[in-house]
């Protein structure tokens, strides 16, 4: 049953995180996705939004890899792509990718219910994207998102703030969306529901790419599995998984902990 947000305890996994401990929890989503491969060059983005009502949100700097940022080098910005002053000012001097803040503003805008949002250009997640049928339901991985998956047209490169309308309208109630001929976008209330979208969107992805080469005719489960598949995944409003695997895959950087935490 969903938990009331009058009854959350302070130390729920969804009760509001200070700035410093969500600069370290998305720099360490970044360290995490270098070493799962899931990058491309400088050119995809993750964010997490800070507690207020300006909707402030953290994005990665535009020239940096994410195996290199650190909690300190995210920029902090609000809804008109202006940077926040901040503190302790980051130790470079790059900008926002135009890209992201068109991708990232238009869901922050639009969904307060979504504090980090992750866009990822990945081999697989390309490969699907540019399929007509998009993701097909033949693994378990991709019926936790059968019902639960919007397309976003191809328009392309995300420059023109004009298609943010267009990017809330098609993501609509849903927290996974492909971006066809583009690439993957996932998001949640929390950084580590955030990974745990993105990691099973690509893995589907994955297996897809890996099934179709193979040649041979596919089995696709029939409609009631599909939607009792997807059930099971969302049994509970915030399911004890997410936080397990979050600190689970967290070990796999942990030897880069100090350096991202700083």
């Amino acid at each position: 049953m969903p938990t009331p947000a009058a009854s959350r305890q302070p130390d729920s996994p969804l009760a509001p995180r200070p700035e410093p401990v969500l600069r370290k929890q998305l720099a360490g989503l970044y360290r995490l996705l270098a070493h799962l491969r899931m990058t491309d060059l400088i050119f995809t983005h993750v964010s997490v939004r800070v507690p207020g009502p300006e909707h402030h949100f953290l994005i990665n700097p535009y020239g940096m890899l994410f195996s290199e940022i650190r909690a300190s080098d995210l920029i902090k910005i609000d809804l008109d792509g202006n940077p926040v002053a901040s503190q302790d000012p980051p130790r470079h001097a790059y900008a926002v990718n135009p890209a992201g803040f068109t991708i990232h503003s238009a869901i922050h805008a639009a969904r307060p219910d979504l504090n980090c949002i992750v866009h990822t250009h990945t081999a697989a997640g390309m490969g699907v994207a540019a399929q007509r049928d998009g993701l097909l339901f033949i693994t378990q991985h991709a019926m936790k998102f059968h019902g639960r998956l919007a397309y976003h047209e191809y328009e392309g490169i995300a420059t023109d703030l004009s298609e943010r309308e267009r990017l809330v309208a098609d993501l609509g109630p849903h927290k996974a969306m492909i971006l066809r001929n583009h690439g993957l976008l996932a998001a949640g209330r929390t950084v580590p529901e955030a990974f745990d979208q993105i990691y099973f969107l690509e893995r589907a992805c994955q297996a897809q790419i890996a099934a179709q080469s193979g040649g041979a005719a596919l089995s696709f489960p029939g409609e009631a599995v599909r939607t009792h598949t997807a059930s099971q995944f969302r049994g509970d409003d915030y399911p004890p998984w997410i936080e397990l695997a979050w600190e689970a895959a967290l070990r796999m950087v942990a030897d880069q902990k100090e350096d991202y935490e700083s």
